[in-house]
């Protein structure tokens, strides 16, 4: 039996999973890793932890098929996320600064007269979300960084390019255009590095990775971590993972990755369509072609449920939310507005923080579960809507995945707010599944038609609830986004 892997390097954890032809899973391992706060706002990783978990999953399923079976391996990645390494010891000159990190907002006040020309040639907001004022905040923060670039000695990568160099034994240093996109150094129409924006930040173009397709060959596992050199012959960020594998070159598919944060994304195929409070960002390119899609980035989504278990500990586990929710008729006024790190698309206010409105006397730890849970479905909506705007589509359907879409109340209630069907795969761990494809096609072990037919829809969940009422939630809700809107005084 042969399998093509998937290493999915999510924000909080680290997964493997091996694929069949047929799509079903035939082995796969997954590891937590620590998240780092180092001050109010503030977000890291120890990226050993990142390579470390990778290596250890990795090993995991291997060992469970077998070096032999495994025909190749695609990889899909935590996007932002940004570190700088030495080239000759392979030891980073810091934790990773992850994308919900927001201490560089300072950086991009000090840039601002520049935000036009970034916006126009990467399609994204000057924002402390994306790579390039984080890789200055090291280079101005870490004693003896400046001078290791000057010695050609400091690289810089995303997730994806820190593990395909630790895998390839340091052989590789090298991305795909759409977490190139995400750095704002890549110009998305010439399809390069700007020359324009590395001064802008003041960065030296010699510590970015190469940039190729984002189907062909990276290069090969070492032996020694794999137990036979594997070709790696596949990359992708990890919302365009997701849109791949529920077959986001069609048109007018929306898909949602109910993650840590909330990622939708539609294609927009070759054409690339702006929106002032959306990224317009790249999917892919293969075969010399490359897709355009435009996305919603909501920073916290399935984080606020995290944080109740972790921050607050009013409940043990993700899953008994779904029961704890349904537990009452309604939120009965209760909304929580989850800026826990800022207020992503399609607000794009980093002085927002978040809100918890509407407590009585009789407020229990069930009204903030459901209020959590609403919160994700309508920052879903508040992004579709821009959508809809922007591109003229009429929703009907949206394609979900993610550790979040499992929760049946949050589905169906997504599904009454959007007043449109919401679409749950039996494989909700969709971006593991998009790495699997894209790495597949190129290997000759998938077509792409043949890929996507693999998929299977376990449940669809129809609207229950009428608009008015669905509306009336909604505008609560945006009166308490109001409020928690500018909360940071500098």
């Amino acid at each position: 039996m042969k399998v093509i892997l998937a290493i999915d390097l999510g924000t909080t954890g680290n997964r493997v999973i091996a694929f069949t032809a047929d799509g079903s899973v035939a082995a796969k391992s997954y590891y937590e890793f620590p998240q780092i706060f180092p001050a109010p706002g503030w977000v890291e990783h120890d990226p050993f932890d990142i390579l470390n978990t990778t290596k250890k999953a990795l090993q995991d399923v291997i060992s469970a098929v077998g070096a032999d079976s495994v025909v190749s391996m695609g990889m899909t990645n935590q996007r932002e996320t940004t570190l700088l390494w030495d080239k000759r010891t392979g030891k980073p000159v810091h934790n990773a600064i992850v994308w919900q990190c927001r201490r560089t907002k300072p950086i991009c006040d000090r840039l601002e007269e520049y935000s036009g020309t970034i916006r126009e040639k990467t399609g994204l907001p000057l924002d402390p979300y994306f790579s390039a004022t984080k890789i200055k905040w090291i280079i101005e923060h870490v004693d003896g960084v400046r001078r290791g670039i000057e010695q050609g000695n400091i690289i810089f990568g995303t997730v994806d390019t820190w593990v395909l160099w630790n895998l390839t034994a340091g052989r590789v240093h090298a991305t795909e255009p759409g977490n190139a996109s995400r750095t704002l150094c890549y110009n998305i129409h010439t399809l390069d590095y700007d020359e324009d924006l590395l001064e802008i930040f003041g960065l030296p173009r010699k510590i970015f990775p190469e940039v190729r397709e984002s189907s062909g060959l990276f290069g090969n596992t070492a032996k020694e971590i794999t137990g036979r050199e594997i070709p790696i012959t596949g990359i992708l960020g990890d919302q365009q993972a997701s849109l791949f594998a529920q077959g986001g070159w069609e048109e007018d598919v929306v898909k949602n990755t109910y993650g840590t944060g909330l990622f939708l994304m539609t294609s927009t195929g070759s054409e690339l369509q702006t929106s002032g409070r959306l990224l317009n960002t790249i999917a892919w390119k293969t075969d010399g072609e490359v897709c355009y899609a435009m996305e919603g980035s909501v920073f916290v989504g399935g984080s606020c449920i995290q944080w109740l278990r972790d921050g607050l500990k009013i409940i043990r586990s993700s899953a008994e939310t779904e029961s704890m929710a349904a537990s009452l008729g309604s939120n009965e006024g209760v909304y929580f507005v989850p800026a826990l790190t800022g207020l992503g698309a399609p607000y794009w206010d980093p002085d927002a923080r978040g809100m918890i409105i509407g407590i009585t006397r009789g407020t229990r730890r069930e009204h903030l579960v459901r209020a959590a849970l609403e919160a994700i479905a309508y920052q879903t909506r508040d992004v579709i809507e821009e959508m809809e705007r922007t591109t003229g589509m009429a929703l009907k359907k949206v394609r979900v995945d993610g550790g979040a879409s499992k929760n049946d109340f949050l589905m169906q209630f997504q599904a009454d707010i959007l007043g449109a069907a919401i679409e749950r795969p039996v494989l909700t761990e969709t971006t593991a599944f998009g790495a699997a494809g894209i790495a597949g096609i190129a290997a000759g072990f998938w077509s792409r038609n043949g890929f996507f037919g693999t998929r299977k829809v376990e449940r669809v969940f129809s609207p229950l609830v009428d608009e008015k009422r669905a509306d009336l939630c909604y505008s609560q809700w945006k009166r308490a986004v109001k409020r928690a809107m500018g909360w940071v005084v500098d």
